[in-house]
């Protein structure tokens, strides 16, 4: 398996002030711990404005939607982003992306879609439809990506965590462990739509992270308005060996929908990895009637509980320690509406050394939502 390096453009120093600015002027919400103290005040975050790339965008023949993840190349100054189209409407695919923040700010015609790439497997066909629901993308300093895949409990589709080329072809498949494919008496495995959402690599390129967007089915019940969910975090090493899995407590849903018995759903959506230990998790969580709430969260793994290789959570969770987690910043501050955001990533400095974040929508390719751009700094 090829070693796994990414893209250097966040340095290790910038770390704790990243963390710091996202804190300021928030509510710190320890989940198993007090706030770390690497979380003082500095500056409050600079949202830089949004785009949005309206629902039946068609480039190159393909219709561009459904971004569900999203990732910087540094040299390219491009942007790669997945959609989540399993092979049902075009085939399996990601875009290549420009995002102008040259002026200091987002906005309109701001984001570019300069590149679309199907993905093929070893020997280089498309993925027949149905085959995969990828998810996240991350960019290797291999110049290669990993991307996820939710799978689908209701077909019996294993999701997989695989290396890709820019080209599109598949390269390597990473060991996923058999209690997440979804079995056949849906009783343990991943959920439809709640598998592996999210993905990312720590700035040194030592580990890559995924994560559940809800609980396996063994391991407990999924978010209600009054019920957390106890997903699961899986750490693989530099030579792309499974090492280490955690529990991840996602939010209950934050708000009820209308009617009371219409959808409703929260879920770790991304990941952005900041050391082997310390991540920022985004979680959304939607209801019919009330829209989308979205918030990132400062995750700490150092004193949790290692559950790789078991198969089922105790019914009793007292038994582990999940991952430290701490309130950092509720999208809502931003003042925008917020569509269906999914796609999270670092992108470059700006001139003054802050840090820009920016967020992708997953527009579901319905006529009724789009494609929302949202870009901050940091730092």
């Amino acid at each position: 398996m090829r070693q796994f390096q990414v893209l250097r453009y966040v340095r290790r120093a910038t770390i704790g002030a990243a963390l710091a600015a996202l804190s300021v002027g928030l509510t710190i919400v320890p989940a198993t711990a007090s706030t770390p103290g690497d979380l003082g005040a500095t500056s409050a975050p600079q949202f830089l404005g949004e785009d949005i790339l309206p629902t039946g965008l068609i480039f190159e023949g393909t219709e561009v939607g459904g971004l569900s993840g999203l990732t910087y190349d540094a040299v390219r100054d491009v942007y790669y982003a997945i959609s989540d189209d399993r092979s049902h409407i075009d085939p399996a695919r990601f875009y290549t992306l420009r995002i102008d923040l040259a002026d200091g700010s987002l906005d309109d015609e701001d984001v570019s879609v300069v590149g679309v790439t199907t993905l093929r497997d070893p020997r280089g066909r498309a993925f027949a439809p149905s085959s995969l629901d990828p998810e996240s993308i991350a960019l290797t300093e291999e110049r290669t990506l990993v991307i996820t895949s939710e799978g689908d409990a209701s077909l019996l589709i294993d999701p997989f965590v695989r290396e890709f080329g820019l080209s599109g072809r598949q390269l390597a498949n990473l060991p996923v462990p058999g209690y997440y494919d979804p079995a056949p008496d849906g009783t343990s495995g991943v959920r439809t739509n709640l598998g592996f959402e999210s993905g990312g690599f720590t700035p040194d390129g030592d580990y890559f992270f995924t994560g559940t967007e809800n609980a396996l089915a063994q391991d407990g019940p999924t978010a209600t308005l009054t019920t957390a969910s106890p997903s699961r975090l899986l750490r693989y090493d530099s030579a792309g060996r499974l090492d280490r899995e955690f529990v991840y407590v996602v939010e209950p849903v934050q708000e009820a929908p209308t009617p009371s018995d219409a959808f409703a759903i929260n879920g770790l959506v991304d990941l952005l990895p900041l050391t082997p230990t310390r991540l920022i998790a985004m979680e959304r969580s939607f209801s019919v009637g009330a829209g989308n709430d979205v918030r990132l969260y400062f995750v700490d793994t150092a004193r949790a509980t290692n559950v790789r290789g078991r198969a089922a959570l105790p019914a009793d969770l007292l038994a582990l320690r999940p991952v430290d987690k701490f309130l950092l910043f509720d999208l809502d501050a931003l003042g925008v509406t917020l569509d269906n955001l999914e796609g999270l990533t670092f992108g470059p400095r700006q001139p003054d050394g802050s840090q820009t974040v920016l967020i992708v929508s997953d527009n579901n390719f319905s006529p009724t939502q789009f494609t929302q751009f949202l870009a901050f700094t940091i730092g």
